[in-house]
């Protein structure tokens, strides 16, 4: 009986060498060089700087960058004069790698260069959830090697998060890398100094037809950055960001992490919350639609919501008091892109603009905390998007009518009274003033504008400024 053939250890450093070719150049690739930053990337290098014995879990969606921004750290700390033999990169969806553990990788990146227990070493594992129990193994690095600086990258998000929670209390610093935010989109294709600046310490736009352009644009690709940087997958982002992101996730990642069945009957769901975006739906509609029994719903809620497809957002009343028995709620897209994906791209005028923008806007509290984030609806009215804790409401619009017609507002309004908001903005398609109706002060800002303004003014101020009281 003939033995198969296994891996040799020679191969697998073979591997390790090719995997991390700034071994003989101590430099990475130009293309990871010369790839647009992603505003996350700062706060994700300054980690890699921590003194604290923690490995950093890099998790998010897929194709948004993950890593091509470990690639960019590794160039920075090659800059920064760390010897490149103190560097391992190493892609677990390698076939080479299947059945090695990862201190068994460590260990011969340990005899390669003849690394010690006290030297500091960058250790970056892409793909992490592609190994069985991934959690407990880095657990064990952390612990047995606290001068090695461990990195964990992963894009089956909904089980990167619940096994970082699970079993890295106190070992793991969870950073989380959402799809593009419209100011980081506008600076990957170059127009972000050409379309804002910044007067009184106040942003605006010059050219609001311009920014409401590439706002459209952006509605339909530009969550992502291979999108937004190749012409041709711009040409086919439909088929591009489904398979290669929706697909991928509901046909592969949720059925293997929670043993669904039925990748149909997931793939049917999401379909009908994609194309309601932003729509107020109940489980007894959503069933309805689907085909999906409610029991079933509530999980596959969960699991979309856990791998950053989704964001469920829950109701207050006129008071801004949550509801004791909750029927009817919110679903948005983290992304809008995926609707154009599903659905076929959009166009200014389009009856779905409304929703997306909406959308749109909510997707750039992706990198918030959105415990606070609520719509208010009773009897006879509606506002989009309250803040119960920072006491604040937005009315999102893709239409001048609203700043010209104070009726519109009278829900709205009836809010601000009612609660004593502190700030009050309504959005629209070019307005951009404060006003005065029934003497309550409401700022409206263009929908793009304003998308741009949550994201640049998050990052600005993200290290100094309370994350709620930046708008």
């Amino acid at each position: 009986m003939h033995k198969l053939n296994t891996v040799s250890k020679e191969e697998v450093e073979n591997r390790l060498s090719f995997d991390n070719p700034w071994w003989e150049s101590n430099s990475v690739s130009k293309r990871y060089q010369e790839f647009p930053r992603r505003h996350y990337f700062l706060p994700f290098y300054k980690l890699t700087q921590q003194s604290v014995n923690r490995a950093i879990v890099l998790m998010g969606p897929r194709r948004v960058g993950k890593t091509v921004m470990a690639f960019q750290a590794i160039d920075a700390l090659l800059k920064k004069g760390v010897s490149q033999y103190n560097i391992l990169y190493v892609s677990l969806e390698t076939p080479l790698y299947i059945g090695l553990s990862l201190e068994k990788i460590v260990n011969m990146f340990q005899d390669i260069h003849q690394h010690g227990r006290e030297a500091e070493l960058c250790i970056i594992f892409d793909e992490i959830q592609y190994l069985p129990k991934w959690e407990v193994h880095l657990k064990s690095l952390v612990d047995s090697y606290p001068a090695y600086q461990f990195i964990a990258t992963g894009s089956a998000a909904a089980a990167l998060k619940l096994k970082s929670e699970e079993s890295g209390a106190g070992r793991f610093t969870d950073f989380l890398l959402p799809p593009l935010t419209f100011a980081e989109y506008l600076s990957f294709i170059g127009k972000e100094s050409a379309l804002i600046e910044k007067r009184n310490d106040t942003l605006v736009t010059a050219n609001i037809e311009a920014l409401n352009i590439e706002f459209i644009n952006y509605l339909n690709y530009g969550g992502y950055p291979e999108a937004v940087l190749s012409a041709d997958v711009q040409e086919d982002s439909g088929r591009y960001i489904k398979s290669d992101i929706i697909d991928k996730v509901l046909l592969r990642d949720l059925p293997s992490l929670y043993g669904i069945r039925d990748v149909q009957e997931l793939n049917k769901l999401f379909t009908v919350i994609a194309y309601n975006t932003s729509n107020e739906i109940s489980l007894e509609s959503l069933s309805q639609s689907s085909g999906v029994s409610k029991n079933t719903l509530k999980k596959y809620l969960e699991y979309l919501e856990a791998a950053f497809l989704i964001k469920i957002v829950h109701r207050v009343d006129i008071n801004t008091k949550k509801l004791q028995r909750v029927t009817r709620f919110k679903v948005y897209l983290t992304n809008p892109s995926m609707r154009a994906a599903l659905f076929g791209t959009i166009k200014d005028g389009d009856k779905t603009m409304g929703g997306l923008v909406e959308t749109a806007i909510f997707s750039q509290w992706f990198h918030h905390n959105y415990a606070d984030l609520h719509y208010a609806r009773w009897s006879d009215g509606e506002v989009d998007i309250v803040n119960t804790k920072h006491n604040w409401c937005v009315e999102i619009k893709w239409s001048d009518l609203v700043a010209k017609d104070a009726r519109k507002l009278k829900s709205f309004i009836k809010y601000i009274q009612q609660n004593e908001t502190l700030k009050n903005v309504v959005t629209t398609k070019t307005i951009h003033q404060e006003r005065v109706i029934n003497d309550v002060l409401i700022e409206f800002i263009p929908s793009a504008l304003y998308a741009y303004m949550l994201g640049k003014n998050y990052f600005e101020s993200v290290q100094t400024t309370e994350q709620g009281n930046l708008f």
